[in-house]
């Protein structure tokens, strides 16, 4: 199974080229499905709500819609949801969320949830919707604990109802066959599906990199160093560097990868392609 991310663009010239132009790109790969992120604290809703209108109405793609608990309630998610029942879009990726930039942190707000399982059990107790949550197979930065700790929470959060892992992306796969054989072991059995992202610029994966809480191989840094002045050589290593771990990961029987595509499409193709999968 083969899935892209999207995200929706911050102004109107970005949408029109990603639904005129790279959307269509994607889409001739035949995935299986898209998702569409949602900004810290629901800022980018409406922008959301109408690619996900254009990929579930338009073009009648199976969509993943990712939905976050920041600064909102009980009643603004249900909101939502019942937009994305309305567009017929019956898959739903669960997460606390980003809190919004400047912040001190993830807080709160009266009538709203403060973990992603209460997300889970609230769209369980909904009905109707296949659920996602996401994974961390170098653990979520924010918890302080450690990885095994945080693996030990997404434990409990698939018991409230998951159907299924996205992880974050990662650059090692020992990381990520630690981390699947971890929950494996602990009686995880619904899908866990690897993230991938293609390395398009050497300065944009450490900046991207350092957001996320990935981790970049020493080996993996030297290697971008070459690159550091040479957008194009370094998405040519990138296309080759992804197509190596995503064979890896093939082989080793993940049941599928999601591809963090950035609203580009050659790096994705490209890797396809190399795969045998374009």
């Amino acid at each position: 199974m083969i899935s892209f991310e999207l995200f929706p663009p911050k102004t109107p010239e970005g949408e029109a080229n990603l639904l005129g132009r790279t959307l269509p790109e994607l889409l001739a790969l035949k995935p299986d499905y898209c998702s569409v992120t949602y900004g810290a604290g629901g800022g980018t809703r409406d922008r959301t709500l109408r690619v996900i209108e254009q990929l579930a109405c338009r073009h009648g793609v199976v969509t993943l819609a990712h939905l976050t608990c920041v600064n909102s309630t009980r009643t603004d998610i249900g909101n939502v949801v019942a937009q994305l029942r309305g567009m017929g879009v019956t898959n739903i990726l669960a997460l606390r969320g980003d809190p919004p930039a400047g912040s001190n942190g993830f807080e709160k707000i009266p009538g709203g949830f403060e973990y992603a399982w209460e997300l889970v059990r609230y769209l369980k107790e909904e009905g109707g919707f296949s659920i996602g949550v996401a994974g961390f197979p170098e653990g979520h930065p924010a918890c302080k604990e450690g990885k095994l700790a945080d693996w030990e929470h997404l434990v409990a959060k698939i018991g409230y109802g998951a159907d299924f892992v996205l992880t974050q992306l990662f650059f090692d796969n020992a990381d990520f066959f630690q981390f699947r054989d971890y929950l494996r072991g602990r009686g995880v059995k619904i899908p866990i599906v690897p993230g991938i992202i293609p390395i398009l610029s050497a300065v944009q994966i450490e900046k991207f990199t350092s957001l996320c809480g990935a981790r970049l191989p020493d080996k993996l840094r030297v290697e971008l160093a070459r690159f550091a002045d040479n957008d194009d050589a370094c998405a040519a290593f990138g296309i080759e560097y992804a197509a190596r771990q995503c064979r890896e990961l093939l082989d080793a029987g993940v049941p599928g990868l999601h591809f963090y595509t950035l609203n580009k499409a050659r790096s994705t193709r490209e890797v396809l392609r190399r795969l045998g999968l374009a």
